[in-house]
């Protein structure tokens, strides 16, 4: 680790000279406009930020806002492309966006060579964030991962607001959040307060318990909604891939309405020998075909790129199929 970091520090050093040659090149955009750059203050998770205002060289790592930058068209010029969903070819397949690995390897001299005026970091690479600040000590760099000890739906709001001042889309991110509120609306109203529910993960054909609250994606939405958990698990966890959990129980349990989440989905679909779709893992199960929840096809199935994307609008998308569902059921 520590010949990686001193390789890397070596790196930015011979970067800085050759920025220093090249600060009146009409090409750059580090040296040269710095002084003219508008810059705005915004919050983030370590406080006041300053910021470039419609930055020049974007960079993130945070898979929640590569929809919601793709939307508002701001070009990349490096993420980590292997946690791009495949729903944001823009970003997926476009080779002029340096490719800074994944998390588990993350390629952060690739970061620092785009020379990036903001830098959005989080999710997958939040640990990352020291290690980021100090390869690139002279760029913003802001981080608005969901906080523990925050409502998840405010955190989700918070980002895009946060982006919007940043990128002069602010009337942009309040849609967002007004198409979020009207669709968490529409689920409340669908919802016939009595039905039970439950979330489930499904990764290399397992399926894993989502808790309510804390579990991944739609541990939330239980509060969010008022829905009745048909399971409780003790000590149940956040665990990408679920809680352990047997078929018998959730058959025991039986769910009226299941929540599914296909981890393999987002990853490996497509592109890996024996995946086999969660709906089908769920449906073609002996043990659950007698749950209510699949008897009376009950089951709301996330879009595929979930795993991966998290956005608010991803969120979104999941209430209205919700409300789709439910609202269909007492019709």
């Amino acid at each position: 680790m520590a010949s990686t970091r001193s390789k890397l520090l070596a790196f930015v050093a011979a970067s800085g000279l050759i920025l220093t040659g090249c600060s009146t090149s009409d090409e750059g955009h580090s040296t040269k406009d710095s002084a003219s750059v508008q810059k705005i203050s915004v919050e983030d998770n370590f406080g006041t930020q300053e910021v470039p205002q419609n930055p020049k060289a974007v960079a993130s790592t945070d898979n929640r806002t590569f929809e919601v930058l793709d939307e508002w068209g701001v070009d990349l010029v490096a993420a980590p492309k292997r946690l791009i969903p495949k729903t944001i070819p823009d970003y997926k397949n476009n080779d002029d966006i340096a490719d800074m690995g994944s998390h588990r390897e993350p390629n952060l001299e690739a970061l620092v060579a785009t020379q990036p005026d903001l830098i959005i970091n989080g999710q997958r690479f939040d640990s990352q964030y020291d290690e980021i600040k100090k390869l690139n000590p002279n760029t913003a760099i802001v981080d608005f991962e969901p906080r523990d000890d925050k409502p998840m739906d405010q955190e989700l709001k918070r980002q895009v607001t946060e982006l919007g001042k940043i990128f002069d889309k602010e009337k942009e991110a309040q849609k967002l959040i007004d198409d979020f509120d009207a669709a968490l609306k529409r689920a409340k109203d669908a919802y016939d307060g009595k039905s039970t529910v439950m979330a489930v993960n499904v990764s290399g054909g397992e399926i894993g318990y989502v808790a309510p609250k804390v579990g991944r994606f739609f541990g939330p939405m239980f509060e969010w909604i008022g829905m009745k958990p048909a399971l409780e698990v003790k000590d149940a966890t956040d665990d990408h891939k679920g809680d352990d959990i047997s078929v018998e129980a959730i058959a025991d349990s039986n769910p009226d309405w299941m929540l599914v989440l296909d981890r393999d989905a987002a990853i490996q679909a497509g592109e890996e020998e024996g995946y086999t779709p969660a709906v089908d893992v769920i449906k073609k199960n002996q043990a659950l075909a007698k749950v209510t929840a699949v008897k009376d096809d009950n089951v709301v199935l996330a879009p595929a790129d979930t795993y991966t994307n998290e956005s608010i609008i991803t969120y979104t998308k999941v209430l209205n199929q919700i409300a789709d569902a439910m609202e269909k059921h007492k019709g």
